[in-house]
């Protein structure tokens, strides 16, 4: 009897359904909304994100963390939230892909929808617009190859309209190497150097994997982007729209 029950305790299929129930929820979808440009935040601010009382959001975050798709750090007296790690991130990305696109209501909500579409980040990485200019412009000059940048689906062998694709292996040339160089950019060797991902809004390829995170920190060290406090939303400063446009020839003042 003994020995038949570690077969038994093996499980069967995954459970998604326990997930399903995690994200079933309005305010606990906006923590994770909140959190999916990769920051850590305490839980006031998600409260004040999701709309809903404190004691709410400690509920929704013990939830959250329990179901593996949050983590939680201690700084000090604060703990701190972030997503479990990329897989998480690849969920919302996913189901923002199948949920219906909400209805806008106000001034407000259009012109924060259009901010996203236009910059954001996907995780760790730039995202919308300016993530796939900014990946066809290198493929354009050269300083990748492999691939052309769009997103096919009936070409499509493993890739879907959202998240890390698999079917193209970009490489970075002798030129792209120079780009980095020029701008002081190191890629750190434990990390895959180029990865990318199919962009729900854009249903194009954006830089992710190593490259991808260290555009995002060279861009914002430079000033060229910022961060917004209330969404994944990445505002593009007029120094960076000329400095996209001198290193790239990238130009988003047109649609």
């Amino acid at each position: 009897m003994g020995q038949s029950e570690p077969a038994l305790r093996a499980g069967g299929d995954t459970d998604i359904a326990v997930i399903g129930a995690l994200v079933a929820d309005p305010g606990r979808c906006r923590i994770l909304l909140a959190l999916d440009d990769g920051r850590a935040l305490p839980a006031t601010r998600l409260a004040a994100e999701a709309g809903v009382s404190p004691a709410t959001a400690s509920s929704h975050l013990g939830k959250l963390t329990e179901g593996g798709l949050l983590a939680v750090e201690a700084r000090g007296r604060h703990r701190y939230y972030r997503l479990a790690g990329p897989a998480v991130a690849r969920l919302i990305e996913a189901l923002q892909q199948l949920a219906p696109t909400a209805p806008v209501r106000s001034l407000r909500q259009h012109t924060r929808a259009q901010a996203l579409r236009e910059a954001r980040t996907c995780y760790d990485h730039l995202a919308g617009r300016l993530g796939v200019e900014l990946m066809a412009s290198m493929i354009e000059r050269g300083h990748l190859t492999g691939g052309d940048g769009i997103f096919d689906l009936a070409r499509a062998r493993r890739d879907q309209p959202v998240g890390y694709g698999h079917d193209v292996d970009y490489t970075l040339t002798a030129s792209g190497a120079e780009l980095l160089a020029d701008l002081d950019l190191h890629l750190p060797a434990r990390r895959r150097p180029i990865r990318y991902c199919v962009d729900w809004s854009e249903q194009r390829h954006h830089l992710a994997g190593a490259l991808g995170r260290g555009l995002l920190d060279r861009f914002t060290q430079a000033d060229w982007i910022r961060r917004t406090d209330a969404t994944r939303a990445i505002r593009i400063t007029d120094l960076g729209r000329q400095g996209l446009h001198d290193l790239l020839g990238i130009d988003l003042t047109s649609p």
